[in-house]
């Protein structure tokens, strides 16, 4: 029998009562029969506390206020394809193979098999599994041991009254198995094993989290290390154009064509333009280090491969989960979920506490002060015992509103996350529109920049621009190509980010560690 609440439960076990009172009342020749009922009863038990039902899905059409364009702007030539937004289709679960990268897929592939945060996860959920099946065989089933001793004991008569019979030494010898089973009359052991499994269920997902988060970190690792890589590459460029007018103006300068200001402004945007270049490649490195750290590598020893912009295709056909498939989609989402189960099932027990528990225990063995009699008649005792509580001063009924709360905490708690996973899908969503408008614009800055720039210089070869109006056009030109380099790595890390929003794909794969998506095979 399940029970719903605490108060249909304590209503249950009224009716209980109830009916045992009336047993005197019933023709003896009915006795046997109910005996047999009430023994089924004690057999089979009656789960207290509320059956766990999985929480609804949230009811949305659509991740965002507004609905967004079914493709991106197109920016040709520097990585600025159009991109398709595909509702309704699954990620795959290997979802870092769509930016068609050799070296970042086998980077990954290697760090699956080599990442500490990955083994310690896999180690605890491991740890969970274990501990439900120790724990299914001390509730499950009856526990028998076998008891062997040997004692050598002086007793004295005086214990007994006797004074005057003195004392005797004497050998005992005992060996017995001894077994015993408590009945799960009100389903508190299964409860308990429920709230276990649920534990087991929440390291699965974490497991699943950790896969996402290592994954998603090591394409974000590798797109940011392209970034900088462009914005190191484009900085050269650009110290090597204005070295190469600085040279000019120099030589300018000693055939008097210009006054030696116009040479101290050049060299101290030459100056400037190089003291940005150390932060970059420092953040490189950093990069680089990062990127060994995630695949269980040593920086000194990493051997990885180097990222460039040019070498990373933008994913074009972007598959967008329905609203209502992300909850089960979401290794945070089900590990949350997998927490309000087990708060479910705590409920359970704690209700189970406040009802009788029957425990029979039995042995069966020999003992004897003499080996060579050891074998003789056996000794045996059967036992049963019934715990009913009856007055704890409400420490039973307070654990109970207690684990009422917990639960109520955990639902919460569910809620919240479910709403930050729609909340990154829609960032991610929208990241992706204006990623790709940014991205336009700061190509139409960059072509600008560069063709102001072209025009100062040449103008300013002919005496008709200012060593000042040279000046503002380069550092216009810097700032226009790095800002195109940042524009390109952020379309590449919000696609992965939206990835990793959508729940990675893990449901995709065939492996046996990968738990089920309600709906989905393994």
């Amino acid at each position: 029998m399940s029970e719903r609440s605490g108060g249909e439960a304590r209503a249950g076990g009224v009716a209980a009562r109830e009916t045992n009172s009336s047993l005197a009342a019933l023709p003896p020749r009915s006795w046997p029969s109910v005996t047999g009922l009430v023994a089924c009863l004690l057999l089979t038990g009656c789960m207290v506390g509320p059956d766990f039902r999985q929480p609804e899905p949230p009811i949305a059409s659509r991740y965002t206020e507004t609905p967004l364009p079914q493709e991106t702007v197109a920016v040709p030539g520097i990585g600025g394809e159009v991109q398709h937004l595909l509702p309704g289709r699954d990620l795959p679960a290997q979802w870092w193979t769509l930016f068609h990268s050799e070296a970042l897929d086998t980077l990954i592939r290697q760090a699956i098999n080599d990442s500490p945060n990955l083994a310690a996860a896999e180690a605890t959920l491991r740890v969970a599994r274990e501990n439900l099946a120790a724990q299914q065989g001390a509730l499950l089933y009856p526990q028998a041991n076998l008891n062997a001793g040997a004692t050598r004991e002086k007793f004295s008569a005086a214990s007994i009254g006797v004074p005057s019979e003195g004392s005797t030494l004497f050998n005992l010898y005992n060996a017995s198995v001894n077994v015993s089973y408590m009945f799960d009359l009100f389903g508190g052991n299964h409860r308990e094993l429920e709230a276990l499994q649920s534990l087991v269920d929440y390291q699965r997902y974490q497991l699943e989290g950790a896969y996402l988060s290592l994954t998603s970190n090591i394409v974000t690792t590798a797109v940011n290390e392209a970034t900088l890589r462009a914005e190191i590459r484009a900085t050269q460029e650009i110290i090597a154009a204005e070295q190469k007018q600085l040279r000019l103006v120099e030589r300018q300068y000693e055939l008097g064509g210009v006054a030696r200001l116009a040479v101290t402004l050049l060299r101290t945007q030459l100056d400037q333009t190089r003291a940005t270049l150390p932060p970059l490649e420092r953040n490189l490195s950093l990069a680089r280090h990062q990127l060994a750290v995630l695949c269980g590598r040593l920086p000194s020893e990493a051997a990885l491969p180097e990222f460039n912009l040019d070498e990373l295709v933008l994913p074009q056909d972007l598959p967008i989960s329905l609203p209502s498939q992300l909850a089960r989609q979401r290794p945070d989402i089900r590990a949350s979920e997998a927490l309000l189960h087990q708060a479910s099932a705590q409920v359970g027990v704690a209700t189970a506490d406040l009802y009788p528990k029957i425990n029979l225990s039995g042995a069966f063995g020999w003992e004897s002060t003499q080996v060579s009699s050891f074998f003789g008649p056996p000794v045996w005792s059967l036992a049963a015992s019934l715990l009913q509580p009856l007055f704890n001063g409400g420490e039973l009924e307070a654990n109970r509103r207690a684990s009422i709360a917990a639960y109520d905490q955990a639902q919460a708690q569910y809620r919240q996350t479910v709403l930050v996973a729609f909340q990154n899908v829609a960032d991610s969503l929208r990241a992706l529109e204006s990623d790709a408008t940014t991205l336009s614009a700061q190509a139409d800055a960059e072509l600008s920049a560069r063709e102001t720039l072209d025009l100062t210089q040449h103008q300013y070869q002919l005496g008709g621009a200012s060593s000042l109006a040279l000046l503002i056009a380069q550092q216009q030109y810097q700032l226009a190509r790095l800002a195109l380099a940042a524009a390109q790595g952020t379309r590449y890390a919000d696609t992965a980010a939206l990835f990793q929003a959508l729940g990675g794909g893990w449901w995709q794969r065939q492996d046996q560690a990968a738990p089920t998506v309600e709906g989905k095979a393994d």
